[in-house]
């Protein structure tokens, strides 16, 4: 089974969605899907990743090479955003099996939901937060020493964080637990 993520921007985002969904495809019942995430075209936001046109392009580039299109941008305060995927969704639901999922509010959210955070953090106020990204993923990557890595520590922090992908569904019933959901009938 391949499995193609399509983040609206792959630079930083595919350190945090590849160990991911590899963890995840292994916790539902298929640990030999190849997860690979698009990197070709790069969409640059998530403007870009919402339009048809741009996602057609992507179906007819990797058309026959994937069995799961999976999109994911961040809902960014956005109240209308799942609205706006499950649209799309319907309009490239067939033949390709496509699912569309906006974290919420960012993509760091899932995996600031795998790992430790500090006693002073609270989950409730994390999952409240419109800019995840700055006011908690970055401000965690500096206070464990790895924002000089790759990704600005979403590598080694991604991967930490995806081998407790039944905590991050937990904490993240809306999204996450959702997509994983709907993933497992899928494949």
């Amino acid at each position: 089974m391949n499995v193609l993520i399509i983040p609206e921007d792959f630079r930083n985002d595919q350190y945090l969605l590849q160990p991911l969904f590899q963890r995840l495809f292994a916790a539902i019942g298929k640990p030999s899907a190849r997860i690979k995430v698009c990197n070709d075209p790069l969409l640059g936001g998530v403007q870009e990743a919402l339009k048809p046109a741009r996602l057609a392009e992507i179906f007819e580039q990797y058309e026959g090479m994937t069995d799961i299109f999976v999109l994911c941008v961040d809902r960014d305060g956005e109240i209308g955003r799942k609205q706006r995927l499950n649209q799309i969704e319907g309009e490239f639901g067939d033949p390709q099996t496509f699912l569309a999922e906006n974290a919420w509010e960012e993509l760091e959210t899932w995996t600031l939901a795998g790992l430790d955070l500090p006693s002073n953090w609270t989950w409730q106020e994390v999952r409240a937060e419109v800019h995840v990204k700055e006011r908690y993923f970055d401000k965690l990557a500096n206070k464990r020493g790895v924002a000089d890595a790759l990704g600005g520590g979403r590598k080694l922090l991604g991967e930490e964080a995806a081998r407790r992908i039944d905590t991050i569904r937990q904490k993240c019933p809306e999204d996450f637990g959702n997509l994983a959901k709907r993933l497992e009938a899928a494949a």
